[in-house]
């Protein structure tokens, strides 16, 4: 529980100083996050490559849940072959969501060190006519 609750700390940290470093326009407090996204990345990464190489362990973990988990008996009942490729199109799926947020976080980073760089001109277009 110790350890839990240390690594929510440190991830609304992590997290805070994000957003702080994107509303002060300061790129070097966003790279901690930008890091924790990439590993998370390869962290679910390396689990869709586990559930297709050793597509068993499903059937092994769902024996592992308990009895009165909701719809064990309808996922249980479920072709394995079938249950494996509906996992791995749900990861995949969440894979490229995270790929995406990698992408906004990353452009976020340029953005504001382009616009603290000298050499790369900003235009700023409104509205206003006067």
């Amino acid at each position: 529980m110790c350890i839990a609750t240390a690594i929510s700390l440190l991830m609304i940290l992590i997290c805070a100083m994000a957003t702080y470093g994107a509303y002060k326009q300061h790129a070097a407090w966003i790279i901690p996050f930008f890091c924790y996204q990439i590993f998370d990345f390869a962290l679910n990464t390396l689990v869709a490559i586990s559930v297709l190489v050793y597509p068993s362990t499903i059937q092994d973990y769902l024996h592992q849940l308990p009895s009165n988990f909701p719809c064990k008996e309808e996922i249980t009942s479920v072709n394995p072959t079938c249950l494996v490729v509906i996992i791995l199109l749900f990861i995949s799926i969440i894979l490229a969501f995270k790929g995406y947020l990698i992408s906004c976080v990353w452009n976020c980073y340029r953005y504001i060190n382009g616009r603290n760089n000298s050499d790369v001109l900003v235009y700023i277009t409104t509205n206003d006519t006067a």
